[in-house]
């Protein structure tokens, strides 16, 4: 078919074009000749092939359009009558004449396409082309949207493909879920309300996103790798001698138990009261989370419903807070710790961080707080009672008020009642349990008393160094110290302390205001057994057993009396060591001038240095075990010079005293001038007690976290002096106990002791051993607020032999036989 395209020209009778003023432009009409086509086709050879050239079908039947004027090119007027050559005298509208022959109506098609006049043209095309492309570019994703939204569509692509015949089928349907607003064919409201499969394809397209949501929601959350400070924080307990709890410290009272140390009893009891079903449920409740929902959206408040696997992942991973969002993810967290962790995992966890009440949290700590026992010494009765205290604490602790008893009893009856029910409590079982369990009226934890608190504070800085603990460690708790204090000596020797102060009070309240009474018990294998530390550490913190502030005095003779019998004595110079017994003669008299192998001892103001007696008492020549047992202070004052000052030194820190305390290597060393704890001074002693060997002082022989073993560096004994000399030193200390109380002791009683006292008055000391324990006892006065410098006893102490120390001491020790 060819289509040859120029301008339509009217034409006269003749054919001759007839001229136009304004002949129309050849883009406004086009003419279809299909004559020429078929003259061309009869020119055309055949195509040796047998096709024919592809020309229009000359049958095709085509609108004709109108000429201008009404008339038709197929020669029909509008009304249908035909303008042919049989009427004469007419011009046929294609200019032929009458019996010419013009082309029949399918051989040629005229075309006018009408152009706008230039008035008619919209002004500004420029301006609204550049809108319209500016609006495209608004349209325009950003780069790095536009790579998502593909990188999307690619990966989309094939459940595309997929879905492709699914979403065919429901497209009609879909078509008719359009909703139509008012509604053809109803009345009414009845014109505004959807119709049922608008309500079927809202409701299934709601559950449809709804779980799409949920999908999204369980990949999208991550089990936290950080637990919360509540759930990782635990207190650290602190045991008597005996096992029994005496102190715990810390902001949590929390200890983790294995579940394998939790009794079946007990774990039956809680999953009874709380979540029956935890074994077989995928770790959350969907009735109770909406019943949770409704309470909290409807009411305003917000109600459990939480499987135990809710519960602890609330406990270890969220807050307290009580909000739909904290639910929900508390939800999504659940169900897949429920995937990754087991039940039984879960159930530990559970009953190691829950509350119980009483500043208790875990299951351990309830049960020590409940009943004072461990929670493996239970029973299910007692843990029924524990059980129910996960409802809320405040509402069913009997002890708080009867309502709250009446409440616990109900309680504790349908627990045991739950466990018949599910099988984990016989009826005959049930039947012995028809008295309530009543729990002790106090947490016995949270009494840590007075005393205790000095107790603690040794038994924390021996743990943390014996066992390499980092504060921060510590911190986190958990630990279970086990410690040398003997409940009964820490009792007795608190009571004659108290008894002592009480005393002086009333004899001289001034006086009494800044005295101190530091105390002190070790054992000869180095175990402290008791201290006294002050009046109160909440007022005090100043522990006045473990404090080096005042001198020793004459309680420090034993040491240089060792020295000399361990390394003998150099009279003269270049002579070789003499042996020094316990027979040995030294002169007793007061103001004896000290000397050296080279002559006197001269002090830095030029004047020679001479020892004193107490009250200025003179004893002629004496021996060293005598000088001991009298006191006598010039005699060991001439044998630490004979020894030497650095011999007396080594011996004392060999025995026990910290080389911190030790005074200047002057003569006045020899006198007392170091400055030892009641702690050590009882610890030196005691290796004399001990044939010599020294064993470094510890408070704690046990260490757990959890149950599981610390490891501790335990302090092992060390050769000190050779058993002889603590042997002639022990029995010079037996002769000063006897001389000074003659009647205190049975004939064949072990006990030694001996007093001390200063130049200025300014301490009194009693130290001695009875039945392999050794207790020293020293009395001071300090204004702690002013200064750190002793003050004079003004008669506070007593006499040296009978005085305050010593009444402390025999308190302490008694019964001596």
């Amino acid at each position: 078919m060819q289509l040859n395209v120029d301008a339509l020209r009217k034409r006269d009778g003749s054919g001759v074009p007839r001229p136009d003023p304004a002949p129309p432009r050849p883009d406004e009409t086009m003419q279809l000749k299909v004559d020429a086509l078929r003259e061309q086709q009869r020119r055309t050879p055949s195509r040796p092939d047998g096709e024919q050239p592809e020309t229009g079908r000359p049958d095709a039947k085509r609108p004709i359009p109108e000429q201008p004027g009404g008339i038709r090119p197929d020669g029909e007027q509008p009304d249908g009558k035909r303008l042919d050559a049989e009427q004469p005298g007419r011009t046929r509208p294609d200019g032929e004449q009458p019996g010419d022959k013009r082309p029949q109506p399918h051989e040629t098609m005229q075309l006018r396409v009408f152009r706008p006049r230039a008035a008619d043209r919209p002004q500004g095309q420029r301006a609204d082309r550049r809108k319209a492309q500016k609006k495209r570019q608004r349209r325009t994703l950003p780069p790095a949207l536009a790579a998502l939204t593909a990188a999307a569509g690619r990966r989309l692509a094939p459940l595309t493909r997929r879905l492709a015949p699914l979403l065919a089928v429901l497209a009609p349907y879909a078509r008719r879920l359009k909703p139509v607003y008012p509604r053809p064919g109803r009345t009414g409201w009845r014109r505004w309300m959807p119709s049922w499969r608008q309500w079927v394809g809202a409701v299934f397209a709601s559950l449809g996103l709804t779980s799409l949501l949920l999908v999204v929601a369980y990949a999208a959350t991550d089990i936290p790798d950080n637990l919360n400070s509540y759930a990782t924080q635990q207190d650290n307990v602190y045991f008597w001698s005996d096992g029994t709890p005496m102190a715990r410290t810390g902001w949590v009272q929390r200890q983790a138990m294995p579940l394998k140390d939790i009794p079946e009893d007990v774990r039956w009891a809680v999953l009874a009261a709380e979540n029956e079903s935890f074994y077989s449920d995928p770790g959350i409740s969907f009735k109770g989370i909406t019943r949770a929902l409704w309470r909290t959206v409807g009411e305003g408040d917000t109600e459990g419903g939480s499987t135990i696997t809710q519960q602890y992942v609330k406990n270890v991973y969220l807050t307290q807070n009580q909000t739909v969002s904290r639910k929900f993810t508390e939800a999504m967290i659940a169900l897949k710790l429920d995937n990754r962790m087991s039940k039984d995992k879960i159930l530990e966890g559970y009953l190691n961080t829950s509350w119980f009440g009483r500043g208790t949290y875990g299951i351990q700590r309830a049960a020590q707080a409940y009943y004072g026992k461990d929670v493996s010494r239970l029973n299910v009765s007692e843990a029924a009672f524990l059980a129910s205290l996960l409802k809320g604490a405040g509402l069913y602790d009997p002890t708080l008020n009867p309502k709250n008893h009446a409440r616990a009893v109900e309680r504790w009856n349908w627990i045991l009642d739950r466990m018949v029910k599910i099988g984990k409590l016989s009826p005959d079982e049930r039947a012995k349990y028809t008295t309530f369990p009543e729990p002790l009226k106090s947490n016995p934890l949270a009494d840590t008393g007075q005393q205790s608190d000095y107790l603690v504070e040794l038994a924390t800085q021996y743990a943390k160094k014996a066992a390499h603990i980092s504060d921060k460690d510590f911190d986190l708790g958990g630990y279970q110290i086990y410690t040398t204090f003997d409940r009964k000596r820490e009792a007795t020797l608190t009571d004659v302390v108290t008894k002592a102060r009480k005393e002086a009070k009333e004899k001289d309240p001034a006086a009494a205001k800044t005295a101190h009474y530091g105390a002190a018990s070790v054992a000869t294998d180095g175990r402290i057994v008791a201290v006294y530390g002050g009046p109160d550490h909440r007022t005090q913190g100043y522990n006045e057993s473990n404090s080096s502030t005042v001198p020793a005095g004459s309680a420090f003779q034993p040491f240089v009396y060792a020295a000399g019998l361990q390394n003998g004595a150099v009279k003269q110079r270049d002579a070789p060591r003499e042996a020094v017994t316990p027979d040995s003669v030294y002169d007793g008299d007061d103001a004896v001038p000290v000397t050296t192998p080279e002559g006197p001892y001269w002090d830095r103001s030029g004047r020679k240095v001479a020892a004193h007696n107490d009250g200025g008492k003179s004893y002629g020549r004496i021996t060293l075990r005598q000088a001991l047992a009298q006191s006598v202070n010039t005699p060991f004052m001439q044998l630490g010079m004979d020894t030497g000052l650095d011999k007396v030194k080594q011996t004392a820190v060999a025995a026990g005293l910290l080389p911190s305390s030790m005074g200047p290597q002057v003569p006045d060393l020899s006198l007392g001038s170091s400055t030892p704890s009641a702690i050590r001074m009882a610890g030196g002693y005691a290796t004399f007690a001990d044939g010599g060997m020294s064993t470094e002082p510890y408070s704690v022989v046990r260490i757990t976290r959890n149950g599981a073993a610390v490891p501790l560096d335990r302090p092992a004994g060390r050769r000190a002096v050779s058993a002889t000399v603590a042997q002639q030193v022990n029995d010079a200390l037996g002769d000063a106990f006897r001389t000074a109380h003659p009647a205190a002791a049975p004939a064949g009683a072990q006990v030694t002791g001996k007093a001390g006292t200063t130049e200025k008055d300014t301490a009194a000391w009693y130290v001695g051993t009875a039945k392999s324990v050794s207790t020293a006892v020293v009395v001071y006065r300090m204004d702690l607020a002013k200064s750190l410098e002793p003050l004079p006893l003004k008669g506070l102490a007593g006499t040296s032999a009978d005085g305050v120390p010593y009444s402390i001491w025999a308190g302490a020790m008694a019964p001596l036989g």
